[in-house]
Order: structure tokens, then sequence, then C-alpha cells
């Protein structure tokens, strides 16, 4: 049992550090529905997109069955490391620039049984799916495969109520704002948490070296950003 809800609950911390910031994306292409790009699309296209990212972070979790979890949950400075990277270097980035680059014409004609205009936004969702790489690898890599599927499950239920809030937030303009100005100053804190538990669960470090590898990292990253 207790299992059971380790595994919901760092699913739904994973979900939030990795696709939180994706509501501001969403609410950007729900404002642009017509008679064309229709809400369905838009939720097709993000399970589309969902499906393809957690298919390229299966490496975590066959590399975890090979090699030790002690070994594998090193792998939880990658999503420290980010966290802070995060913090020191911000993205200029505004979601608008993001989505005006990667989302093509509705028109635009691809061969499938899926509507065009689904794959036009699974293509910016794995665009934007660098993070959830990152951050999934070894999360799955220091999972046992009951809690994979769990986590597995809070992933999918949890995108459709984030695709659903959207949507319904789309008419309410003030609330849309908020989020939209706040909500990606969490996102580094949520990883390094995210991080720090996965290394600290699978006993990869002790909380020394790990306090002393996030000093390292963020000497490296500001070495990196000086350049």
């Amino acid at each position: 049992m207790n299992e059971l809800i380790t595994a919901i609950s760092t699913g739904v911390v994973a979900f939030i550090a990795t696709n939180i910031d994706d509501i501001v994306i969403l609410l950007l292409l729900f404002s642009q529905t017509n008679a064309n790009f229709r809400p369905q699309h838009i939720f097709v296209g993000q399970y589309l997109g969902f499906i393809v990212l957690i298919i390229l972070s299966l490496s975590g979790l066959f590399g975890g069955f090979v090699i030790g979890a002690n070994w594998t949950g090193l792998l939880g400075l990658i999503p420290i490391a980010i966290g802070i990277s995060s913090l020191i270097n911000p993205e200029d980035e505004s979601p608008e620039e993001f989505v005006g680059e990667n989302l093509l014409s509705s028109d635009e004609y691809i061969p499938s049984f899926i509507a065009p205009q689904s794959y036009t936004v699974a293509a910016v969702t794995i665009a934007n799916g660098s993070d959830n790489i990152s951050v999934y690898i070894p999360l799955f890599a220091s999972s046992q495969l009951a809690s994979f599927w769990v986590i597995i499950g809070v992933f999918f239920l949890l995108l459709g109520v984030l695709c659903y809030t959207a949507y319904k937030l789309t008419h309410q303009k003030a609330i849309a704002e908020i989020l939209t100005r706040y909500i990606n100053h969490l996102i580094p804190f949520i990883l390094m948490g995210l991080g720090i538990f996965i290394v600290l669960n699978t006993g990869a470090l002790s909380l020394i070296k790990l306090a002393a590898s996030c000093c390292c990292l963020i000497v490296l990253i500001r070495k990196d950003e000086a350049k």
C-alpha cells in the first residue's frame, strides 16, 4: 500500500514538474480554436505527443533493470541540474514565440487517419518536451515495473485534467493571466525537489554528498553562463 501511495505521489509531482508550464501553451492553443482547429484536435495532439515522450524515455526503465538502483539513482541529478539552470538562466523565449515558431498551419496536409491539426499539436508538445525526457529517464530508471505502470496511469489521467483545465481557463482571463505570469517561477523548485527525491530514495548519494554535488552543479552552470 505504501508503495502504491509513493508511486502515485511521485507521478503527481513528476507530472507537475514537467507539464504544468504547458498550461500556458495550451491556453494559447485553445485561444486559437475555430471551425478548422477544434479543442478535440488539441486533446488528441497532446496525448500523441506525450506518448512519444514516454516512449523516448523508456531507456531509463530498461536501464534500471540492467544497472543497480544505486547507479541509476544518480540520474536524479539531471532534474536538479535543470532546476538550477532554470533559476540561474531563465528562458527568454515567451510561450507566444514558442508556439509561433512550432505551430504549423492547420490547413497543411498530412496523410493520416488522425486530423493533421492533432499532429501539429503533437509536434509542439514534443518540441517542448526535452525537460520531460530528462526527468522521466531517471524517474523510470529508479522505479519498479509495478510503480512504473502506476506512474504512467497517473500521467495520462493528469494530462486529461491539464487539458480540460486549460480549456476552461480560456474563459477565465484573469486566472489565466496569473498562471501565465507566475507558474514558471515554481517549476525549478519542483524539479529540484523531484531530483532530490530520486537520489535519496535510491540511496545513490548521502544527503551530504548530494549537497556537495548540488554546489558543484551551481559552480559549473555559473561558469557555463559566464562563457
